[in-house]
């Protein structure tokens, strides 16, 4: 039997060897060995307690091991584990399905559910390729998509072909299908113009996509309101819905990435809810069990839908499906993520966050290395001037100092942001803001 230290030693060799962590050079790898979650707080295997800055890779909204969550998730097991979606339906399965189809932007009300959001995105493109072949008036020529430099939608093909960070997909382009991408829609560089002539600058060169490429274009697909793997790339006002407008205007389908975005992180359950978007694909994972089990949903509405029936030897059904779509269990965790939502007041608590956030980053923004700060619900985010960096990468330096003081970040080179649990206690995000500070001023001065 090994002691403490012992054990945390062998831990630690067997998650550096055994272990292949996602997006992670592991010939440089540094363990950091969790053993339990107790609310917005991890608990590593030494016993030290890190505020949880990330969600754990925003995924969690009620905090970690959260007795409601853990108590729908074991009365479900005492019921049924699995069962299969192919033929059959489990009645808390069902139950999350028109849960979701009450609480989606109008219209939407058919679910498919997934494992992950790189599933949903995956079904969400293969729907809007299928529909076209088999709509009422088909056009077998809409075979391509339009996406945004420095999105992220996933690992799988189809999600890669439409991500648009280079180390993410450059490798695989040989076998990645083929996108007409246009720029980042990134206002930062546009930081002297308003935010109504920001919006007309960026929706410009789609505009001209638009016109040229329409009839070969199925859908177009988008993070709204803010592209997280980007950077928490903030989107101007308006953006949104003029977007969506062009692609109603030119025949092509809307597809909303809210994996990440979606379940209240910008203050508004759905992103799209901000401008009043109603897009043919909303695609949910993440949050959608606050992270306690695996499941991704992809909804749409009837005109997709209907596109799809006909009878077993039409050849129009949808053949695509993950042995644990709809998981009963994961379905129960996700029930009770709605219940609390409507419960415990959950939006009007982020929108109160993002005061907080605001004020700290309104006086973030007083130091001169701090530049572009911006905020939407409880993601915010600052990026450094490189000129004013002592040692870099600054943004790994200001991590590692808050891990000290314990508070986990996700690094990046150039740029701090937080997307904590939307129910973390005011105090706590506080504690995280003040340390974040203090971490700044060691490394930068």
């Amino acid at each position: 039997m090994y002691s403490p230290i012992e054990s945390l030693k062998q831990l630690s060799q067997w998650d550096r060897h055994h272990h292949w962590h996602a997006f992670t050079q592991m010939g440089d790898y540094d363990p950091l060995v969790i053993s339990r979650g107790e609310g917005c707080w991890l608990v590593t295997a030494d016993g030290r307690r890190l505020l949880d800055g990330a969600s754990s890779m925003w995924c969690n909204v009620f905090g970690h091991a959260n007795p409601r969550i853990n108590a729908a998730i074991i009365q479900q097991l005492s019921q049924i584990a699995h069962c299969t979606s192919l033929g059959m339906g489990h009645t808390t399965t069902i139950k999350l399905a028109k849960r979701l189809a009450d609480i989606a932007p109008g219209g939407l009300e058919h679910v498919f559910f997934g494992s992950d959001g790189s599933s949903a995105i995956e079904v969400a493109l293969k729907m809007a390729f299928q529909y076209w072949q088999q709509c009422p008036e088909p056009q077998p020529h809409k075979t391509k998509y339009l996406s945004f430099g420095a999105a992220y939608h996933g690992d799988t093909l189809g999600a890669a072909a439409v991500g648009g960070i280079g180390k993410f997909r450059s490798l695989f382009q040989p076998i990645l299908m083929e996108t007409i991408q246009v720029a980042s829609p990134d206002p930062r560089p546009l930081a002297h113009l308003t935010e109504a002539e920001q919006t007309s600058k960026l929706l410009e060169p789609i505009r001209e996509v638009f016109a040229k490429h329409a009839d070969e274009l199925a859908a177009v697909v988008i993070e709204p309101l803010v592209q997280c793997a980007a950077g928490m790339v903030m989107q101007p006002t308006g953006f949104l819905s003029g977007l969506a407008k062009l692609a109603r205007e030119h025949n092509v389908l809307f597809i909303a990435d809210e994996v990440a975005v979606g379940y209240g992180k910008t203050g508004s359950m759905f992103a799209c809810n901000h401008e009043q978007v109603v897009p043919d694909f909303l695609c949910l994972g993440k949050g959608i069990t606050s992270g306690y089990l695996p499941l991704s949903a992809t909804i749409t509405h009837s005109c997709i839908w209907d596109a799809f029936l006909g009878d077993r030897n039409s050849g129009r059904a949808l053949y695509h499906g993950h042995t644990f779509s709809g998981n009963p269990a994961a379905a129960a965790a996700a029930i009770e993520v709605l219940d609390m939502f409507d419960e415990l007041g959950t939006l009007d608590g982020v929108r109160e966050r993002e005061v907080i956030l605001r004020e700290w980053l309104d006086q973030l923004s007083q130091r001169r290395e701090v530049r572009h700060p911006r905020v939407k619900g409880i993601i915010a985010a600052f990026d450094l001037d490189e000129s004013a960096m002592v040692t870099p990468p600054i943004g790994y330096r200001v991590a590692r100092r808050a891990l000290e003081q314990g508070v986990w970040l996700r690094p990046r080179l150039d740029q701090v942001y937080v997307m904590p649990p939307l129910a973390i206690p005011l105090d706590e995000l506080r504690h995280m803001l003040t340390v974040i500070t203090e971490a700044l001023e060691a490394e930068v001065g």
